[in-house]
């Protein structure tokens, strides 16, 4: 064996550490970058609110509309905020949460502030049932096939299809079959 000459083991063995190496920097550029939804509430702007004192009209002015009302207490307005960012098969984890709920009386005036995170939340399961579609069930060939040739958009929609074929483009305000090509 001559001394330049490694074994093949450690010929593939330092390969895979230099692909390694210049791989898993570039990881960081396929990253999400996480989304931010809902209206954030902060600290600051729930000092600027007094139950008893404040309204519905100075809630708006300072945080803007709720993200809903409760369904059963409209005088409960709730803003939600998110972080999400995308996990492994492509869904969404929420990675922060905020829940500001503030309750009115009838009159309209703040009573009671409350504010919940992600330590709270409530994890809801999905149902496994399907809902039924008209049309019945697909087959893979079908799913695969039956959709080509329904899409073009060079040719502007249905108006431009049938104006395009020369037959009965009359109503569309083209030519119509007996009235010449249309080119």
């Amino acid at each position: 064996m001559r001394p330049t000459q490694l074994p093949a083991f450690q010929r593939l063995l330092r390969i895979t550490s230099l692909g390694a190496a210049l791989a898993l920097p570039g990881c960081a550029l396929f990253t999400d970058a996480p989304h931010y939804r809902g209206i954030e509430v902060s600290d600051h702007d729930l000092k600027e609110l007094t139950p008893g004192t404040s309204n519905q009209a100075d809630v708006q002015a300072l945080l803007g509309p709720p993200t809903f009302h409760e369904e059963f207490n409209d005088n409960n307005w709730v803003y939600v905020s998110q972080v999400t960012k995308m996990r492994i098969g492509q869904t969404e984890g929420i990675s922060q949460q905020q829940v500001v709920t503030l309750s009115f009386d009838n009159a309209g005036i703040l009573r009671k502030v409350s504010k919940d995170g992600l330590k709270n939340r409530v994890n809801v399961a999905m149902d496994d049932n399907q809902t039924p579609v008209p049309g019945g069930n697909a087959s893979i060939l079908q799913q695969l096939v039956g959709g080509v040739g329904s899409y073009n958009p060079g040719l502007g929609g249905a108006g431009a299809t049938a104006a395009g074929s020369g037959i009965g483009a009359d109503a569309l305000g083209g030519p119509s079959a007996s009235g010449g090509s249309g080119l």
